[in-house]
């Protein structure tokens, strides 16, 4: 792993490029501008203006190039006077003859500065070039070693480590936040924790500089939890007074807040303007963050919040492989149960009917519990073939007359006497599905069951047939408690029975599931509305037909 942080050159880059003592690198280049005008001197009859003026203007950017901006201008003064002290009549004084003079004196003076202070500014831009290519350089192998951690867990105490260490800094904390009930769990830590300047958070804690001076933040871990869910950035100083980031935006990170004298920093880590950890820095005394610090320290949190949402998406993904395996060692279970519970069933309800044969009447009893054990295995034999895809549909064109027919004679039996109104629409003269006759009949029957288990047994069941655009809906409508709103989306699950249903309803609570199932796998639908004055519509959706493709499969 890369070393300590290393300043970045200053603006004043190119003094740091000599390896003489400042004061006698200006102590030479003053000597070369002393021996250049005693060179000159004897030649100055002979000479122009504009020799001296070009030795001189060599000598400044010299200087500058090698030792910056601000020995340049001062030779550059310098050469101004020498120009018009020795080689601007009249001699050895500080006035001109002719008044063109000070105008090639001040055009030497400004070029010169000019040049010196160019010079420097492009000597700093491409010093500072240089290390932002060098911060890209670093960064990136931090992401790769990161990355290549086996664990994500061991990724983060890598950032932990990287961090601490290239900030210069005693102690580093990553917290990781959990999505589902907001709780906060340390992931990583590298360094000793220094002593706390106080048993936690005084009752002296500083407001925030954002205004809110009667703000009083939490303390101790509190502290962690609060940044997490607020999104706030938080400075503990040396004094254990605190500062908070003005709000939650995306901006509200350090760069908010007065870091003079903090000794704790806590940040929250943010991927997506979503608030994912936590990162702590502590240190003994002040915390070192210059402006070069605070640049990494911007980039690396950013790697650390990555780093906690990785930690978060594998720990997802585990989950949801247990869960997946957990539900198919589930539906196998449920398929085996079911497939070896319908032999010995069959067996009973044979021996009953031959018991019945000579005479006795236990048998009738015998055999409605067998069948009534032999339905139950039949649902849960049919919800796993849905959890696992292996429900067979075959969809034909078929009428809607013909499928409430066989339901209704599906269930004459458990009528008992209670009146069952059929409606079909009288718009259409025939009412066409492209449907599974065979597991339409199975949902249509349940959501008739269902509706005479949850009815009072005075009030009529109705069932009416419509055709709605490319749909044709079947609508069983009933004068039951109906279903709470809080309720109604489960109302399709297995094993959902409602809190308020009669103890001896029966079921397992597959009726409504098997049919929402059958129907999903049809292209179709189930779905629950309340009735107006009371009770429930169940609405089972099949994809219509027309009679012209009705004509179009038959023969002939």
């Amino acid at each position: 792993m890369a070393g300590r942080f290393q300043k970045s050159p200053s603006r004043r880059g190119s003094s740091k490029l000599s390896s003489l003592p400042q004061s006698l690198d200006w102590l030479l280049w003053f000597a070369a501008l002393t021996m250049a005008t005693a060179a000159m001197l004897p030649f100055r009859d002979s000479l122009e203006k504009a020799h001296v003026a070009l030795v001189y203007l060599l000598v400044v950017l010299g200087a500058s190039s090698r030792s910056g901006r601000t020995l340049g201008l001062t030779l550059a003064v310098t050469a101004f006077f020498s120009l018009n002290f020795f080689f601007v009549l009249p001699y050895y004084t500080f006035m001109v003859a002719k008044p063109l003079d000070w105008l090639e004196l001040a055009a030497f003076l400004l070029t010169s500065m000019v040049a010196a202070h160019l010079l420097s500014r492009a000597q700093s831009e491409a010093a500072e070039a240089r290390n932002r290519a060098a911060e890209v350089d670093w960064l990136s192998a931090i992401g790769a070693e990161a990355l290549n951690a086996g664990r994500a867990e061991e990724a983060l105490g890598t950032m932990a480590a990287v961090i601490r260490e290239t900030l210069d800094v005693t102690h580093c904390e990553i917290y990781l936040r959990d999505g589902a009930d907001g709780s906060i769990r340390l992931m990583a830590e590298s360094g000793a924790a220094p002593q706390p300047v106080s048993a936690g958070f005084p009752n002296d804690t500083a407001p925030g500089d954002d205004g809110n001076a009667d703000a009083r933040l939490p303390t101790g871990a509190r502290m962690v939890e609060w940044v997490a869910e607020s999104g706030r950035a938080v400075v503990e100083r040396t004094d254990g007074g605190t500062r908070t980031a003005g709000d939650a935006s995306a901006h509200a990170d350090f760069d908010e807040v007065d870091l003079t004298n903090a000794r704790t920093l806590l940040l929250p880590l943010r991927v997506h303007d979503h608030t994912v950890g936590v990162l702590r820095l502590a240190h003994a005394d002040a915390l070192p963050l210059d402006a070069p610090r605070r640049r990494f320290l911007r980039a690396l949190s950013y790697y650390a919040a990555l780093g906690v949402e990785r930690v978060s998406l594998v720990a997802d993904a585990e989950t949801a492989e247990a869960l997946r395996r957990a539900d198919e060692m589930k539906n196998a279970l449920l398929a085996s149960v079911s497939h070896d519970l319908r032999t010995p069933l069959t067996t009973i309800t044979a021996l009953a009917h031959d018991i019945g044969k000579e005479g006795d009447d236990r048998a009738l009893t015998i055999q409605e519990e067998a069948d009534r054990l032999n339905r139950l295995v039949a649902d849960l034999l049919d919800l796993s073939r849905l959890a696992g895809g292996a429900l067979t549909v075959a969809t034909e064109i078929e009428a809607a007359d013909d499928l409430v027919g066989a339901a209704l004679q599906r269930v004459s039996g458990a009528l008992n006497g209670r009146e069952l109104n059929v409606t079909l629409d009288p718009a259409e003269p025939l009412l066409l599905g492209r449907f599974d006759f065979v597991h339409s009949l199975r949902i249509l029957v349940n959501l008739l069951e269902n509706a005479l288990k949850y009815s009072p047994a005075s009030s009529p069941i109705e069932l009416s047939v419509r055709r709605e655009s490319d749909w044709l809906e079947f609508v069983v409508a009933d004068r039951g408690p109906g279903v709470p709103t809080e309720e109604q989306e489960r109302i399709f699950q297995p094993f959902y029975r409602p809190a308020t249903s009669p103890p001896d309803t029966g079921g397992l609570g597959l009726g409504l599931s098997i049919a929402h199932g059958l129907a999903t796998a049809q292209r179709g639908s189930v779905r629950y509305e309340p009735r107006k004055d009371g009770g429930s519509l169940f609405i089972l959706r099949l994809p219509a037909a027309d009679l012209a493709e009705l004509s179009e499969v038959s023969p002939g």
